[in-house]
């Protein structure tokens, strides 16, 4: 199972440059006022091979001091509900605040491992002000230094034995898996009981732990799959508060145990920022995609044009990435609701595909002959020889190039244009590599 950890703490202690440190990214946005980080920002991080997802704790700042309290209630439960490791920033040049206070005792009362991490311990004197951490009450104060880097492969080391080993699944690998992910309220659960329906004793329920999704294994009209479930695995009273944070905290887990994502959007409501942070941890995390426009039997305007239209704008925003098939549906009236169970059987079986290389080369070195690489500083780039590589779940392909250093992402992005319009690897990311031949 894919595992969390949750960066929390007050405004201003350094919670993006360290999450831009673990995921190796600049993503989050760092600066000197306190509250830049307004949305939350979500991030994967490697370390010794093992793999977990980042997410940075951000939009606290109110601006009355009770809401202001209330928020960070909120966060930290949310966080500690769903990681599996929380790490509690604070500023060893500040000192405790009673902020600081505040948080340290909702995570005090927490079953969730806390790492207590002291940010901005730059020189080694520094360490002596963490003493007064202790008396938070979470142990020992873990100092590191997000702006130059100390510590913080130490501090991985530890947030990793605190992660639960992966269990094996009792299940069988070679049957593909299906998440249905979109934002709250778009028609998830009406489409899994749509799929599933009447014969409910063909469906085995394998249950994970409630942190976990539930698999259900779907063998029927010559479909055979597992439907890994997120929706309605716990109707919380709490959960009303922070909805997009909390669904997004389902989806990861559901992304990352699945090998197709089948996407739910609001037909009357179209694409919204929900839907985008949603897509981008699918494209983070390569896995298949077969988007579902639900509620098409109440859209106002049914005319080709309008499913044109919509389909236009849907693959505009997601752009880049704009090979997938789109599904105009109804959970409810189930139209067209087996054709999303056989795009995404596709997409699965497209992500299996393998190109022969006598056949990759013969068809692509033609066009990059025709269409070399740009020249770089007066030197030119040859490439002689391409293969699918074997190993990985995405299709992957590698290019050998002289001075592979010089072809760009526009360049990458053109040999895959290629390789889709003569394969058909649609719904499924490809991974171009330029390696040195």
């Amino acid at each position: 199972m894919g595992n969390v950890l949750a960066i929390v703490g007050r405004p201003n202690v350094g919670k993006s440059t360290l999450f831009n440190r673990l995921t190796e990214t600049r993503q989050a946005i760092v600066a000197e006022e306190a509250g830049t980080t307004r949305d939350r920002q979500y991030g994967k991080c490697e370390w010794c091979g093992r793999e977990f997802s980042v997410i940075d704790t951000g939009g606290w700042v109110v601006n009355s001091d009770d809401v202001f309290e209330e928020e960070i209630r909120k966060q930290v439960g949310i966080a500690v509900e769903e990681a599996d490791v929380v790490l509690f920033m604070v500023d060893a040049r500040n000192g405790v605040t009673d902020l600081d206070e505040q948080v340290a005792n909702i995570l005090r009362r927490a079953k969730t491992p806390v790492i207590l991490c002291c940010n901005k311990v730059d020189m080694p004197a520094d360490q002596y002000y963490t003493a007064e951490f202790y008396s938070l009450g979470l142990g020992d104060p873990f100092c590191i230094s997000a702006a130059n880097g100390s510590g913080t492969g130490d501090l991985l080391e530890l947030i990793l034995s605190k992660m639960p080993e992966k269990e094996k699944d009792d299940f069988d690998e070679e049957i593909p898996r299906f998440a249905v992910v979109g934002r709250p309220n778009v028609g998830k659960s009406s489409i899994v009981n749509a799929f599933i329906g009447e014969d409910r004793h063909i469906v085995t329920d394998i249950a994970g732990t409630t942190r976990d999704s539930i698999y259900t294994r779907y063998d029927k009209f010559g479909f055979d799959f597992y439907l890994v479930d997120t929706a309605g695995i716990r109707k919380k009273s709490k959960v009303s508060e922070d909805l997009e944070f909390y669904s997004v905290m389902r989806s990861i887990r559901a992304i990352e145990n699945s090998d197709v994502c089948i996407l739910m959007l609001d037909a009357t409501r179209g694409v919204e920022g929900q839907d985008l942070s949603i897509f981008s941890l699918i494209n983070r995390n390569q896995k298949g995609l077969v988007v579902v426009v639900n509620k098409w039997d109440i859209a106002e305007d049914k005319s080709t044009q309008a499913m044109k239209f919509m389909e236009n704008t849907i693959r505009s925003r997601f752009a880049p990435f704009t090979d997938f098939p789109i599904v105009f549906a109804s959970a409810l009236t189930k139209q067209r609701i087996f054709k999303v169970l056989e795009c995404a059987k596709d997409v699965y079986q497209h992500r299996q595909m393998r190109v022969s290389t006598a056949k990759l080369n013969e068809e692509m070195l033609p066009v990059i002959e025709a269409t070399p690489p740009p020249s770089n500083k007066g030197k030119y780039i040859k490439i002689k020889y391409c293969t699918q590589l074997q190993g990985p779940r995405v299709p992957s392909f590698v290019f050998f190039a002289n001075l592979p250093q010089y072809v760009k992402e526009p360049y990458k992005r053109f040999l895959e244009n290629k390789i889709r319009e003569k394969w058909d690897f649609s719904g499924t990311p490809i991974n171009i590599f330029i390696r040195q031949k």
